[in-house]
């Protein structure tokens, strides 16, 4: 089906994923980060990757109100649309990191992650699960609802069982030769899928899900801590560009596959760097604290929200002491302040902000 041939590894390619590589194999080296850390960065990175996935196809939600969602996804009630992508794309995304070892990219696997996906939408219930039946070509939209370049042209619902079987199949046969390194394999990969676009709906959504599958199978284990969606999202223009561009010769006897690895090597690589600078600022900055200071913020991390109360029962601490840290770590940007008098509260400052003070002292040196 697709030829490594075809492949040009150019310098670009070759310096993209020596970088990701080396990133991968110094995260192994990162045991020292305390688990409440990584879980605080394994959850801001939930909230970017849900709320950047469903807006690049469409939805207006605000990463803010995506983490409101989160919080009440016991509900299992959702009445608009956009939340019900929410609700759907974190459950698949909970199936894929509880069970990202046993979950071979089967076609069967393909479609159980579909129904996870749309399992809240009652509309969709035809769907789930089942490959296309009408033709679905796709109108990429920027963020104002105006049109990026012309459609792209989608396989046909009468071939679309075929290819998907073949893309399967081809996956399965390379991972077992190994001719090509696992980065570039993925790219390929989805690439293709995107090609497909075997089911009617939420094959952007899947195929981004299906990334960090893939990611995470071929030993990225630090992909659940920094959001690729968000790149994309950023990038979204380029993104589009670079599919259109790979899409169109797939199918022809010279496809082009350069446009669209090197977006993805960038974007992976973008992805890469984000993390290494959250980690190190997260290092820094916290080994910087006082004591009493570091205690609350790792009792926010748990907790998520913390009163003046609950620090004096955890410390035993004296209230008028207890404000000073409070005051110093809301400046620096650790804790979010909610309310005033007696019903004042603290929220965990999830998004790794750097401090205003920092701030300030980066301004002055300029």
């Amino acid at each position: 089906m697709i030829a490594a041939d075809d492949i040009q590894i150019t310098p670009e390619v070759l310096k993209l994923i020596a970088s990701i590589d080396e990133f991968k194999g110094a995260w192994r080296a990162l045991g020292t980060l305390a688990p409440d850390r990584l879980s605080a960065l394994r959850r801001a990175a939930t909230i970017e990757s849900v709320g950047s996935s469903i807006r690049i196809d469409g939805s207006k939600l605000s990463d803010r109100e995506v983490e409101r969602l989160l919080s009440n996804l016991q509900v299992r009630s959702f009445p608009t649309r956009h939340e019900q992508e929410v609700a759907g794309y974190v459950k698949v995304m909970e199936l894929m990191f509880s069970s990202w070892q046993d979950l071979l990219p089967t076609e069967s696997r393909i479609k159980q992650f579909h129904r996870h996906l749309l399992s809240y939408s009652e509309k969709d219930a035809p769907q789930h699960g089942n490959y296309k039946t009408s033709k679905n070509s796709v109108v990429a939209l920027d963020e104002d609802d105006k049109r990026l370049g012309a459609e792209f042209e989608t396989a046909t619902p009468f071939d679309t069982p075929r290819l998907m079987t073949e893309l399967v199949n081809w996956l399965k046969d390379e991972r077992d030769t190994a001719r090509l390194h696992p980065l570039l394999l993925i790219g390929i990969w989805v690439v293709v899928f995107l090609e497909i676009h075997p089911f009617q709906d939420g094959n952007g959504r899947l195929s981004r899900v299906l990334t960090t599958l893939l990611l995470l199978q071929a030993g990225y284990a630090y992909v659940p801590y920094s959001s690729l969606e968000s790149v994309i999202e950023q990038n979204k223009e380029a993104y589009y560009r670079a599919l259109r561009q790979t899409q169109g010769t797939i199918r022809t006897e010279s496809p082009n596959w350069q446009p669209w690895l090197i977006f993805f090597l960038r974007a992976l690589a973008e992805q890469v760097r984000r993390l290494n600078r959250k980690v190190e600022r997260e290092k820094i900055v916290l080994a910087a604290l006082p004591e009493v200071s570091l205690q609350i913020v790792e009792f926010a991390r748990e907790r998520g929200r913390i009163t003046m109360g609950d620090v004096i029962r955890l410390t035993d601490g004296s209230r008028n002491t207890l404000k000073q840290h409070f005051r110093a770590l809301v400046e620096r940007g650790h804790l979010v302040q909610h309310g005033a008098g007696r019903g004042v509260w603290y929220e965990f400052a999830s998004s790794f902000d750097v401090p205003r003070s920092t701030q300030q002292e980066e301004q002055r040196g300029k």
